[in-house]
């Protein structure tokens, strides 16, 4: 019998060289000159998603979907990718333009950046996109004026741990709507979800800590949010099931261990941690916002 909590797993489309960590050592510039690895890892991650039912024994089971927050940059690169993603039944959300910091950005940029990304994904799928998900987590109440004057529906970029310095701080009203809360002016919130024991906040929404974290443990921290919350939200990029990328130079020792502590076995993990769950209803934010969220606040549908 499948239960009624539910799992939201968000993938964050972005190659290896452009994540946050490598800046310095590899410049917007020389992006396109850089190797790209994301299709074959996005398609290794598709992969996992479906075989991941199946050998839980769940082929009669709705398939499980997610929500990739692609970027921009690739998507207009790559457009046959972020096609093959939604043909698999997967949900299009936007992960800005350029990857670059939210709070890096004047008002004109970073609209320009959430425009030109929603419309590109619009115009690649032939599909309507609702979500935003932030570089780095690096949103902030004013951030948050934009995306909603851009026309999103959603956001998913409050990670509430506080250990990283470029994430961002917002205050969240949650009203009974299960994981998902308001945010002025008329955004609903997605947060990645943490564990909170004795006033300190612990990450667990996934990412380096999904990485670091014995499996077991990771496993027993989901089962509690998901005992209280309800829902669990979850977040990875394909760059961290990919061991075999090229190794950046001179890197500070935090980045380095940050970025490739067990990538080698960042994938089993995954289908170690979806098997463990698979009685659980695995739904995109879009889905999650329609059939829980909002149901529970005014018992009708969102017209998305």
């Amino acid at each position: 019998m499948q239960s009624d909590k539910s799992i939201l797993l968000t993938f964050d489309v972005e190659d290896w060289f452009q994540v946050e960590n490598l800046k310095k050592s590899i410049p917007f510039s020389s992006w396109p000159t850089c190797e790209s690895r994301v299709e074959e890892n996005t398609a290794r991650l598709l992969d996992l998603l479906e075989s991941a039912r199946e050998k839980c024994g769940a082929s009669s089971r709705p398939p499980l979907r997610a929500t990739f927050f692609v970027l921009g940059w690739l998507a207009d690169r790559k457009p046959h990718l972020v096609r093959q993603i939604a043909a698999r039944g997967h949900e299009i959300a936007s992960h800005g333009f350029y990857h670059r910091l939210c709070g890096d950005c004047s008002p004109a940029v970073l609209r320009n950046d959430l425009s030109d990304s929603k419309k590109l994904l619009e115009d690649v799928t032939g599909e309507a996109v609702y979500g935003y998900r932030a570089p780095s987590f690096s949103i902030s109440p004013q951030v948050l004026e934009l995306v909603a004057e851009c026309g999103y529906t959603y956001d998913s970029s409050y990670n509430s741990f506080g250990g990283n310095s470029r994430y961002g701080h917002i205050d969240v009203v949650r009203n009974g709507c299960g994981i998902a809360g308001r945010v002025p002016p008329s955004l609903l919130e997605l947060p990645v979800s943490n564990l909170e024991v004795a006033g300190r906040t612990i990450p667990m929404g996934g990412g380096g800590y999904f990485r670091l974290m014995p499996i077991w443990l990771f496993k027993r921290a989901v089962r509690t949010i998901i005992n209280k919350e309800g829902a669990y939200l979850f977040y990875m990029h394909p760059w961290e099931i990919d061991p075999g990328q090229p190794r950046v130079k001179n890197l500070p020792l935090s980045y380095r261990f940050r970025h490739y502590v067990n990538l080698s076995s960042a994938a089993s993990r995954l289908a170690d941690l979806l098997g463990a769950f698979f009685a659980h209803r695995f739904l995109t934010c879009r889905e999650y916002i329609d059939r829980v969220a909002l149901s529970r606040t005014v018992g009708s549908h969102l017209d998305l």
